[in-house]
């Protein structure tokens, strides 16, 4: 018999610790489960297709404009393909997946800071995603302005600069806003956590959480 497949998700605005706190997890859960398939992936990308598409979203040149719609699908475009190549498949073999944004960020991005019209931002979210939902969805709550100033502090040691965190402090005071929203209205899939404290904190804070809601973590 096939163990069930366990779908977590990662949100939060720029420089919270996504990536972090996922390597932090899936170290866990290859410990306390050393047989058990672990994956993580991110969005966009995770496959061939979508790390095309994650190129030409953050670091296309300047001259390139995407509009907020165009913006919303080409996002859509990279999460159908990484669901159905990759996401579903290892959810059937009962695999832990653990990802890197889903549609939450959607929501939040193109649906809240973009004000594009939440009817619209749902339906294609849904058809994106085939209808699948995270089993869990972890949000690293943190200030906007600490988030900058982390962003800003890791821009030196690269030469590549994202399109998205080059948005202003208001986008992003309405990217946590909608963020908060979402994981009120859904208390049973979304664990909040504060991203301020040390990644080790906020690493054995995640575990605590998630052994409180499902009992593969233990």
């Amino acid at each position: 018999m096939v163990t069930p497949g366990l779908f977590i998700t990662f949100e939060g605005s720029e420089g919270c610790g996504k990536s972090t706190q996922i390597t932090y997890l899936r170290k866990y859960f290859e410990q306390i489960h050393p047989l058990r398939e672990v994956i993580a992936v991110r969005e966009p990308g995770g496959t061939a297709l979508g790390e095309k598409i994650r190129q030409l979203l953050q670091y296309e040149n300047s001259h390139v404009s995407i509009v907020a719609q165009a913006e919303l699908l080409l996002f859509a475009a990279s999460r159908a393909q990484l669901v159905r190549e990759v996401i579903r498949p290892a959810l059937q073999r009962g695999a832990v997946v653990l990802c890197d944004r889903f549609l939450d960020s959607t929501t939040a991005y193109q649906g809240a800071a973009r004000a594009l019209n939440h009817d619209i931002v749902e339906v294609i979210n849904t058809f994106a995603t085939g209808g699948l939902l995270p089993d869990l969805t972890i949000l690293l709550d943190l200030e906007v302005t600490l988030g900058r100033a982390r962003v800003h502090q890791r821009s030196k040691k690269s030469a590549m600069i994202d399109r998205m965190e080059q948005e202003s402090e208001a986008f992003y005071e309405s990217v946590r806003k909608e963020y908060l929203n979402l994981a009120s209205l859904q208390r049973e899939r979304w664990i909040v956590m504060d991203a301020s404290l040390p990644p080790e904190q906020v690493a054995q804070n995640i575990i605590m959480k998630l052994q409180e809601k499902i009992a593969c973590v233990k």
